[in-house]
């Protein structure tokens, strides 16, 4: 499959080297698409990976990932073009996350709304599911942990969106979780903003999220 990835900061090579690994080409949208980090990944991934814009990168891809900061989300889009979403699976990476003066993480978008459901009424002709924004870049490819595989939490509207990416959740090695519709990114993205306090808490962000079964 074809995946372009409307970012190329750290989560969009770590996402577009997880992709490749398993067997997908990758285009990375940026709008400095031949900076020195981005030549480093190319050289990385091999011919599999290219980079370009964030428009060449959303008409790249059956199915697209945006990887942006979260506050800049309509920005990116917007760069892309809007109608190159259309009828495709958009997996949203973002958190709206804005940092106070000692550094505490808040979000821009909360309580009745959140960053997922804005981008779902930014490209409503996409199928936007929420997923891979509740850890850190490091290990959101085959994360390897005491215990075993953490948990990943995703939601959408589209139940095929879901299923495909539920798929891709289990070659990337996580236990996906389905928490239901897009309103659900409301939750997750508080659950970003936990784990940012959780992993300072630690001293380290190698920590994900596991739920315990009985």
């Amino acid at each position: 499959m074809e995946i372009g990835i409307v970012g190329s900061g750290d989560v969009a090579r770590s996402l577009g080297a997880g992709f490749v690994a398993v067997g997908h080409r990758v285009c990375l949208g940026s709008r400095s698409p031949d900076s020195e980090a981005l030549r480093a990944w190319k050289q990385r991934v091999g011919p599999p990976g290219s980079t370009g814009s964030f428009a060449e990168a959303a008409e790249f891809g059956d199915l697209l990932v945006l990887a942006t900061h979260g506050v800049h989300n309509a920005e990116a889009i917007d760069g892309a073009g809007r109608t190159r979403f259309d009828g495709k699976v958009l997996i949203d990476t973002t958190n709206p996350l804005q940092f106070d003066a000692a550094g505490t993480p808040t979000l821009a978008v909360s309580g009745t709304d959140s960053a997922g459901e804005r981008v779902q009424r930014l490209v409503p002709a996409a199928r936007v599911v929420k997923a891979f924004n509740i850890v850190g870049h490091a290990h959101m490819f085959r994360p390897r942990f005491v215990g075993g595989p953490p948990d990943m939490f995703y939601c959408g509207n589209d139940p095929s969106a879901k299923a495909e990416v539920d798929d891709l959740l289990h070659a990337f090695g996580w236990n996906p979780i389905d928490i239901g519709g897009i309103q659900g990114a409301r939750m997750l993205e508080s659950l970003c903003q936990l784990w940012l306090v959780a992993a300072r808490a630690l001293g380290s962000g190698d920590v994900a999220f596991r739920l315990l079964r009985k």
